[in-house]
């Protein structure tokens, strides 16, 4: 399954946000990259350029490549609403993000990895595709003979569950519920979605 694997902070410091989380390395170097990095003068970024960068933010921060997230646009602009909301409802209600959001995964990236994994189940059924869309009245829990595994076990004990009001947990069966999909104010993604949106309409 082809995804980045590259250094994360090199691409936390091009973005100019820690979007994998706390890093003690992009707080040293918060400037982009490069011999030039740091240089007070770099010319001023263009229109299109600022566009592209929301949409790689947006592309980096849920782990999701180039022609899932174009398609994922289109789909969203075939939908009710307004597309860059929609484009992050859908991006929201990926499987691997809600067990991320759930706390059973530190990560996206460990989340998308418990998913292929097999370690989760939706509605009582195996579900082993990162990409699943999980609607509102699912059920997401971890498959039995996987609720002993210490790196599942740790971040739950460290997990908010209370954090997001969309997703209801059972900390006794080890299960979410997915109550509702998220509103735009509800997602604290740091993402400007208007400017995907032009960036795909020139």
């Amino acid at each position: 399954m082809a995804r980045y694997r590259g250094p994360k902070t090199k691409i936390a410091r091009k973005l100019g946000e820690p979007i994998y989380g706390p890093d003690k390395y992009f707080e040293k170097k918060n400037f982009p990259p490069g011999q030039h990095g740091n240089n007070r003068r770099r010319r001023k970024v263009s229109e299109y350029g600022v566009q592209l960068k929301e949409k790689q933010k947006a592309k980096y921060t849920y782990g999701v490549l180039e022609k899932q997230f174009s398609n994922l646009f289109k789909k969203a602009s075939s939908m009710k609403g307004v597309t860059g909301v929609v484009l992050l409802q859908l991006l929201e209600s990926r499987l691997d993000n809600v067990v991320f959001r759930l706390g059973i995964a530190p990560t996206r990236q460990a989340a998308r990895q418990f998913v292929s994994h097999r370690h989760i189940i939706v509605n009582g059924v195996l579900t082993n595709i990162p990409s699943f869309r999980v609607r509102p009245g699912d059920i997401v829990s971890v498959r039995e003979r996987s609720k002993s595994l210490e790196v599942i076990t740790e971040s739950l004990n460290g997990a908010n569950h209370g954090k997001f009001s969309w997703l209801e947990w059972d900390n006794d069966q080890m299960s979410g519920k997915f109550l509702n999909i998220p509103e735009r104010e509800e997602i604290p993604e740091n993402i400007e979605e208007q400017l995907i949106v032009e960036l795909y309409s020139k």
